[in-house]
C-alpha cells in the first residue's frame, strides 16, 4: 500500500521538497493510517509533517478519548500535535446549518488558522477511494454535472491533498491490523442517522451483492475519465472566460457574444463569474445557471437575485453579476454644499467658487467640471442621489423628462444608475455628474456671477 500512496502523491505532484504539511487526524482508521503512513514516507518526500485534531464535543468522553489517543499516537513518533476543543452544536444553531456541515466547517477553518500560525504549506487529509465512490453516488442522486462526478479532488487550491483517495477502506484497515494501530471506532459512523452512512451502510453493499462487486474503483475509474474530459473544456472555458468577461471589484460582465457560444461553454463561463463574486459556486445549481442565460434575452434594466446576496442585470444585453451586501441605500441621503469652498463627502472632493461671467471659462475642461447660473439659483445647493420619481430637464428640451428615462437613453448601466451623484439647487437636479446639465441654470448672455463646481470621486464612472 505504502508504493500505490507514493504513486498517488507524486502522480498529482501533492508536495515539494521541505514542504510543511499538517495531516488531519481524528482517530479513526482512516486518518491514523494516513498520519502513519507520511511519518513512513516524509524523509523520502523531504517533508515536515505535524498533527492536528478537532475535538467536536459531540461524544462525550469518547471525544476526549479520542483527543487523547491521537495525542499519545504522535507523541510515541515524536510529531508535533495541535488540538482544539469547539462545540459544534452551539455553530450549527448560530449559522443555522447542520451540524454535519457545522463540523466541516469548524475542521477547516482550524485547518486554515493552524496553517497560517505555523507556517504549513499543505494540509492532508484522509479522503479515501470509499469516501470518493459515496461522493459520486450522493452527487448522482442530487443530479449532478460532469464537475460533480469528478467527485473529491487529490489536490484542491494547491494545499488541501489526499494521499490515500486511490486506496480503498478494506486496504486501510488490512494496514492499521497489520501494524497494531489499533484506531479509534466513532460508533456514528456505524448508524444511519446521516445521510452518507446509508450510502455508505445500506446502498454500495447491496449494489456490491446485487450488480457490481467492485462498484467502488468503478466509481473512481468514472471519477478519472470525466476528469480528462472536463479539465480540457475547462481549459477552453477559461480561454474564452478571459476573451468575453471583464472583472472589476466582484463584479463580472459577461459581454452578449459570449451567449454566442455552445452551452458547454457558456454555463462554465457563468459559473467562474459566480465563483469570481462569491468565492465558490455553492448555493448555485444548474436552475440558477439556466436563469441567466434566459436573463441575457430580456429587456434592458431586467434583474433578478441569486442566493448569497448575488443580483444578475441585463444591461443591453451584456449580464453583469454583483454582490449587494453592505450596498446602502443612497436615496435617503443629502448633504449641503457650501458654494465658497471645498466641500468633502466622504473621500469625494466637491469644490466651488463662483466667478463674473467676464472670467476665462474652459467650458471643455472636464465631463466633472461644469458651470451654472448662480443668477438664477436660489435656496440651498445640496449633493444627493436619485429618487423615485426624479425629474430632470435637459438642455434644449422643452419641460422635463423622468430621470429613469434619461439614464436608458444614455444607456447607464442599471446597477450604476444609484451610485451617480445629482447636484440640486433648491431640490431641482442641476446637474448629472459626469453626464448633463439642467437647461434651468446654464450660463446665458445676461448671466453676470457664475457657479463652478468640480467634482472629485471614486464612485463616478
Amino acid at each position: 500500500m505504502i508504493c500505490k500512496v507514493l504513486n498517488t502523491i507524486r502522480e498529482n505532484l501533492m508536495f515539494d521538497t521541505n514542504d510543511k504539511v499538517i495531516v488531519a487526524v481524528s482517530g479513526g482508521p482512516d486518518s491514523i493510517c494516513l498520519l502513519r503512513v507520511l511519518y513512513e514516507l516524509k524523509d523520502e518526500l523531504k517533508i515536515e509533517i505535524v498533527a492536528a485534531h478537532l475535538n467536536h464535543n459531540l461524544r462525550g468522553k469518547a471525544a476526549d478519548e479520542d483527543e487523547e489517543y491521537v495525542r499519545q499516537f504522535c507523541s510515541n513518533l515524536k510529531l508535533n500535535f495541535f488540538s482544539k476543543k469547539v462545540d459544534v452544536n452551539k455553530i450549527s444553531k448560530q449559522r443555522g446549518i447542520s451540524s454535519e456541515m457545522a463540523g466541516r466547517e469548524a475542521r477547516y477553518e482550524f485547518f486554515q488558522e493552524l496553517r497560517q500560525q505555523i507556517g504549513a504549506n499543505k494540509i492532508a487529509i484522509a479522503h479515501n477511494a470509499n469516501d470518493q465512490a459515496e461522493t459520486i453516488l450522493m452527487r448522482i442522486m442530487r443530479g449532478t454535472g460532469a464537475d460533480g462526478l469528478i467527485g473529491i479532488r487529490p489536490v484542491r487550491d494547491n494545499i488541501y491533498v489526499r494521499p490515500l483517495i486511490n486506496i480503498k477502506r478494506e486496504d486501510i484497515e488490512g494496514y492499521c491490523k497489520d501494524n497494531g494501530l489499533n484506531p479509534r471506532i466513532d460508533k456514528t459512523n456505524l448508524q444511519n442517522i446521516y445521510r452518507r452512512n446509508k450510502v455508505r451502510l445500506e446502498l454500495i453493499p447491496y449494489i456490491k451483492d446485487n450488480f457490481n462487486s467492485d462498484i467502488v474503483m468503478t466509481l473512481n475509474r468514472l471519477s478519472d475519465t470525466v476528469k480528462v474530459d472536463y479539465e480540457y473544456m475547462e481549459k477552453i472555458s477559461l480561454e474564452k472566460y478571459k476573451l468575453y468577461c471583464k472583472e472589476k471589484e466582484k463584479k463580472v460582465t459577461i459581454y452578449k457574444e459570449a451567449f454566442l457560444e455552445q452551452e458547454a461553454i457558456i454555463t462554465r463561463i457563468i459559473r467562474k463569474a459566480l465563483s469570481y463574486v462569491t468565492g465558490s459556486t455553492y448555493n448555485f445549481e444548474r436552475k440558477h445557471i439556466l436563469d441567466i442565460m434566459k436573463l441575457q434575452k430580456k429587456n434592458t434594466g431586467t434583474l433578478f437575485s441569486l442566493p448569497q446576496n448575488i443580483e444578475v442585470c441585463n444591461n443591453y444585453s451584456d449580464v453583469k453579476i454583483y454582490t449587494n451586501v453592505g450596498k446602502v441605500k443612497k436615496d435617503t441621503l443629502e448633504y449641503k454644499l457650501d458654494c465658497h469652498k471645498t466641500n468633502m463627502v466622504g473621500k469625494d472632493k466637491i469644490t466651488c467658487r463662483i466667478i463674473k461671467n467676464s472670467e476665462m471659462m474652459n467650458l471643455s475642461e472636464n465631463r466633472f467640471t461644469r458651470y451654472f447660473s448662480y443668477d438664477d439659483m436660489s435656496g440651498k445647493v445640496t449633493l444627493r442621489y436619485r429618487r423615485d420619481g426624479d425629474r430632470f430637464n435637459p438642455i434644449g428640451i422643452n419641460g422635463t423628462k423622468k430621470l429613469k428615462d434619461i439614464f436608458i437613453d444614455m444607456k447607464v448601466e442599471r446597477d450604476l444608475r444609484d451610485k451617480i451623484p445629482l447636484i440640486c439647487f433648491d431640490n431641482q437636479i442641476a446637474w448629472i455628474v459626469g453626464y448633463k446639465i439642467s437647461d434651468k441654470f446654464k450660463i446665458k448672455e445676461t448671466t453676470r456671477e457664475i457657479l463652478e463646481i468640480k467634482y472629485e470621486g471614486e464612485d463616478v464612472l
